[in-house]
């Protein structure tokens, strides 16, 4: 099953009403709120990194990319190394394999200083602590297409073992 869980509304991280971005009329506010850069990773293949101070429960950006049917988004999930789908409903997902924002690199590790969070469609992504410039970026993918049967490599202390 290739989907992503969202986390429930009440535990979701709060951005004060001040601090809330609005884009001007006709214009898209960009996916990152926060500088970020694609490189290496030690979790797995390449990973986002913070190239600024991300201060906690700010949201960090939003995964973007094309909006396709769940059943769509299983069909391209078989068979792919790397998969970059979430689904955002019983019916609707994100494919952001096509898309250039650097949230699409953001790799699952057990110890997450981010949250996923899907809000109204979008797929969101919040810190869960202060994360310093040059810290990975990791959120807890889970329940995931994997289902079990892929070994997690984050390294965290508290690692359950398998996505």
């Amino acid at each position: 099953m290739p989907r992503l869980t969202a986390i429930p509304a009440a535990t979701a991280p709060t951005t004060p009403a001040a601090e809330v971005q609005q884009a001007p009329k006709g214009q898209v506010l960009p996916a990152e709120r926060f500088a970020l850069r694609v490189g290496p990773s030690v979790i797995d293949g390449l990973g986002v990194f913070a190239a600024e101070a991300i201060p906690a429960r700010r949201k960090i950006g939003e995964l973007r990319g094309e909006a396709i049917s769940v059943r769509e988004a299983r069909k391209r999930a078989k068979g792919r190394e790397r998969i970059h789908i979430v689904e955002v409903s019983e019916t609707r997902a994100v494919d952001a394999t096509e898309s250039k924002d650097a949230l699409r690199h953001i790799n699952h590790s057990c110890a997450a200083n981010a949250k996923l969070r899907i809000s109204q469609g979008r797929v969101e992504f919040y810190a869960l602590r202060d994360i310093e410039p040059g810290e990975e970026l990791s959120c807890d993918y889970g329940v995931s297409h994997h289902e079990g049967r892929l070994s997690c490599r984050c390294g965290a202390p508290n690692c359950v073992g398998r996505l």
